[in-house]
């Protein structure tokens, strides 16, 4: 793995972190082949059972490396025409497919596919007075990284569209109030505050969290009445754990459940 993007597994926490700081993280070809393999090595990994998604330095990611971009389109290549489909398209459907709770620490300037990967997490942690932008139409480009999906869910389509169309930045702040954001900390805490957060949730009822994750999204495109069918089968397949069974007994005993992951 390139050293552009770091990966460490401690007390059940994945934290995978971009480590270009002074490009601001943004994603080179290098940098999104090794983030697509930090995502399949946490992917496969038993011990995980939360992710943490973070950047070095004063941004968490500004998106697709300019430079790197202009140069490969003077010189015919194909590369930056087939990056979505070779690179993003598989990335955010990994991280959307994690069983476990993700989280993205926005430590700082997030921008265009920088915003796609953090939106396709289950949860941001956002730096005061950070600013952010979708930045695509000011290059003359349409969303990419998943954000033509997960952003109208996120803040809703008409708000989606404005954000899209105009480009504009907006702070974390703003990002909050939209519920793009779940939390807004001190610049120097969201490290720590999102780490906290993961092992929290690594703690918990890991199969429960994949099926809540499963029935979110399946809910998102589905009748009512799929919706419920959804949630029958997998209420009956979770009820079957050892963590439910134990917690009951918990519960019970009003004592507090040890969630094992099974």
């Amino acid at each position: 793995m390139s050293d552009t993007v770091l990966l460490d597994v401690t007390d059940a926490v994945a934290t995978i972190t971009l480590n270009r700081p002074d490009a601001m993280n943004s994603l080179t070809v290098e940098v999104k082949v090794a983030l697509n393999e930090a995502v399949a090595t946490v992917a496969a990994d038993p011990r995980v059972r939360a992710l943490v998604l973070t950047g070095t330095g004063r941004a968490f990611c500004v998106g697709q490396d300019l430079r790197e971009h202009a140069a490969l389109l003077d010189a015919g290549s194909p590369a930056p025409l087939s990056t979505v489909s070779e690179h993003y398209n598989p990335l955010v459907t990994a991280l959307a497919a994690l069983p476990f709770p993700t989280i993205a620490a926005l430590n700082g300037t997030t921008a265009g596919a920088g915003l796609g990967l953090a939106c396709a997490l289950d949860l941001r942690i956002g730096a005061a007075g950070a600013r952010y932008t979708t930045a695509f139409a000011g290059i003359g480009l349409t969303a990419d990284s998943g954000l033509s999906w997960t952003l109208p869910r996120l803040v809703g389509t008409g708000r989606a569209t404005a954000l899209l169309l105009l480009a504009e930045p907006f702070t974390a702040e703003q990002a909050l109030e939209m519920g793009m954001l779940n939390m807004v900390v001190p610049p120097e805490q969201v490290l720590a505050v999102a780490t906290e957060l993961a092992r929290k949730l690594a703690a918990g009822p890991t199969a429960a969290y994949a099926c809540i994750k499963e029935s979110v999204r399946f809910g998102a495109d589905s009748t009512l009445v799929e919706a419920l069918a959804k949630e029958d089968e997998l209420q009956t397949r979770v009820g079957k754990t050892a963590d439910h069974h134990g917690a009951v007994r918990s519960f019970l005993a009003k004592t507090p459940p040890v969630f094992e992951g099974r």
